[in-house]
């Protein structure tokens, strides 16, 4: 029964727009369906918030009435369960599971029979018998998974969850704006191996502080079985990965972060499972269809793995308590939401969004929407201040619009065309070919009110077969010409445009800004996982910060500049004003000039040109300083303008406007503010 008759069109997220307008009945629609799908559930399950706790329910939970361990498990289709583990030697049928009332299987373990045999650290699995045979699963709600080195066979593991000290961490309060620092903790060490979450909290949270970043993005934290999925192919969804180190060990990162004034995103992946029967969810219960769509649409054709059925009940709970899970457990304070334009679409986004129809057709995924929107609305009845960022490459309308008024409900979107731009630029182009109309026009292909993070570079470009901008502005001079006391006419331009290239991506591209790991100093190697073809080799799963703390090599030009330019955007409050306003653009000298929070920025992207006297319009009259010169010597570049000298702006009969004249040097920016 339709409980919320349509109601008028201002209630939808687009109010007026009239490129809009013609689809305000889809939109309609999908803001019917998410308030009909919230009151079926209040309705049966009393609330969202008691709905998205089947975690609390399912799994191993201590019973402190009865004193013992009670295991209960999901899996509607089976015809029998069987637990196994250490504490029963492995025995496949001793320990057989009942269904109970609520019609999930459950088995008790007292202390009194099992006090020393189901012990914390125990390996345990549950046999399922299913119309299609018996298999050996690691328990769907498990919150640790371990691998053997010997077999390379994974287990659930008991952990008996010891009270954690989180302090004062109630009362954390983040920083702004937000300036991500995305990071992988296991390869976040330098030494050749897998980085710990003590490794990265002892020698990595107080660099990301140094560098003035106030949040964390933290990728690869749920369990997954290859290491070189980067943790995109989840296997098991409440654990986080034990490659890392424990349960506690993660939280004490989190609460260090914290403690810096940083908060902490994770990457979560609902997007799709791994495929893997043995280590994942996939036909747990002997069909595909506990979890996923049956047939060709559960399959994912482009990233080997499987698709979620957002349209069932239980899948919805199932994901929805997982949300849950990681805010109560672990107190992240926001999640990156991967793959979301695979999810929206039957075709994942695999398609050229050349008309708004494709935001509207029969293509589009509206129970995956409709998932979305529950989540969004969970996450924030949880935690009102949790920040939930989209990573949609298509660009759907509403993705940031309020889910009661047919948007998803996200905080952010990611602006993942702009690291492709750049790519495609430094691919294609000369740089005296650059055209400064369509980087400008590039960088501001964002829509008013929708809040979008900025990225100069993905860590996709850090994958083998891709590069940084660093090593494809430098390539592999990096390797030999980085002392500064060479001189290399490539060094000297990759590094110029390097500083250019990412402040510009900060000051025009969005409302908050991102950097992967590394790329602040301009990291040269790629990221090549441990695998059979290069002999399990953690050479490339590393970041080199020596670089950088080098004081004989040119990093520490590059980390002294993305330093500054971060402090300038969170000392000035430079993103609260939501876009750029134009002041000049000209093509002959490629030069692009534009105000932001009164704070005036001259990008000179000419390869020679460097103009005495440049005139420009300004907004107010005044004297003007320079506080970023990208071309001062302690950032690697050659001194041509005197920090000391202030520019008065003087007012233009011909021109009816204020104007500043300033000396216009090449491959450098200079920002300027009124004193």
């Amino acid at each position: 029964m339709n409980l919320h008759p349509n109601k008028q069109q201002e209630d939808l997220f687009f109010h007026d727009d009239p490129v809009l307008k013609p689809y305000s009945s889809v939109i309609r629609a999908r803001k019917e369906r998410y308030l009909n799908a919230l009151d079926e559930i209040n309705s049966e399950y009393g609330s969202l918030l008691s709905f998205a706790q089947l975690h609390t329910y399912l799994g191993f939970h201590y019973d402190r009435q009865n004193l013992g361990w009670i295991y209960r498990e999901w899996a509607p289709n089976a015809k029998a369960l069987y637990l196994i583990g250490d504490f029963n030697n492995w025995n496949r049928r001793s320990h057989p599971m009942r269904l109970n009332a609520k019609g999930y299987w459950e088995i008790f373990l007292a202390d009194l029979d099992y006090a020393t045999t189901f012990t914390h650290g125990s390996k345990v699995k549950v046999t399922v018998i299913a119309r299609n045979g018996e298999f050996d699963r690691i328990p769907l709600f498990i919150r640790r998974v371990v691998q053997n080195e010997q077999n390379k066979d994974f287990s659930g593991q008991v952990w008996f969850d010891r009270d954690f000290d989180w302090g004062d961490d109630a009362t954390f309060t983040p920083s702004t704006p937000l300036l991500i620092y995305e990071a992988h903790v296991g390869m976040a060490q330098e030494t050749p191996g897998t980085g710990s979450y003590n490794d990265f909290t002892h020698n990595v949270l107080p660099r990301i502080k140094a560098d003035g970043y106030t949040a964390i993005q933290l990728m690869a934290i749920q369990e997954h079985p290859y290491y070189g999925s980067f943790g995109y192919h989840v296997s098991n969804f409440f654990a986080a990965s034990s490659r890392f180190g424990t349960p506690e060990d993660l939280k004490l990162l989190i609460k260090t972060a914290h403690s810096l004034g940083l908060l902490v995103i994770m990457d979560i992946v609902h997007s799709h499972s791994v495929k893997n029967i043995n280590e994942g969810i996939n036909c747990f219960d002997g069909t595909v269809e506990q979890f996923f769509h049956a047939g060709d649409r559960g399959n994912h054709p482009y990233w080997d793995s499987k698709v979620f059925d957002y349209g069932k009940l239980n899948v919805q709970r199932f994901l929805l308590s997982n949300i849950s899970f990681w805010l109560d457990e672990f107190h992240f304070d926001g999640f990156r939401f991967d793959g979301i334009g695979s999810m929206l679409y039957k075709h994942h986004a695999y398609t050229e969004f050349d008309s708004i129809v494709k935001y509207f057709d029969k293509t589009v995924d509206n129970e995956a929407i409709e998932y979305l929107q529950l989540a969004n609305t969970l996450v924030h009845q949880i935690k009102p201040s949790t920040i939930t960022i989209a990573e949609d490459v298509s660009g759907m309308p509403g993705l940031t619009g309020p889910a009661e008024q047919g948007g998803l409900g996200f905080n952010y979107r990611l602006g993942m065309g702009i690291p492709d731009f750049w790519i495609k630029l430094l691919k294609e182009s000369k740089d005296e070919d650059w055209n400064m109309q369509f980087i400008w026009s590039t960088l501001n292909q964002r829509i008013p009110g929708v809040p979008t993070i900025s990225y100069a570079e993905s860590h996709d470009q850090a994958l083998v077969g891709d590069k940084t901008l660093a090593f494809r502005l430098m390539d592999k001079s990096m390797y030999t010409r980085m002392m500064k006391s060479d001189h290399d006419i490539i060094i000297d331009r990759g590094i110029a445009l390097h500083k250019m290239i990412r402040l510009l991506t900060l000051a025009v591209g969005g409302n908050a800004y991102l950097n992967f790991m590394g790329n602040e100093f301009g990291h040269p190697e790629w990221i090549d996982f441990p695998r059979e073809g290069n002999n399990w080799s953690y050479q490339y799963a590393r970041r080199q910060w020596s670089l950088s703390d080098n004081p004989d090599l040119k990093y520490e030009f590059l980390l002294r500049f993305d330093n500054s330019m971060i402090k300038l955007c969170t000392e000035k409050h430079l993103l609260d004003y939501e876009f750029s306003k134009l002041l000049n653009l000209d093509e002959q000298n490629k030069t692009l000039v534009f105000e932001r929070d009164h704070f005036i920025f001259v990008f000179n992207f000419h390869i020679s040109n460097s103009i005495p006297g440049y005139e420009f319009p300004v907004t107010e009259m005044g004297d003007y300083r320079i506080v970023l010169n990208s071309d001062d010597l302690r950032f690697g570049g050659f001194g041509r303008i005197d920090p000391a000298v202030s520019y008065l702006s003087h007012y233009s009969m011909d021109k009816d406007q204020y104007m500043l004249s300033v000396y216009n040097i090449n491959r450098a920016v200079l920002v300027f503010q009124k004193i």
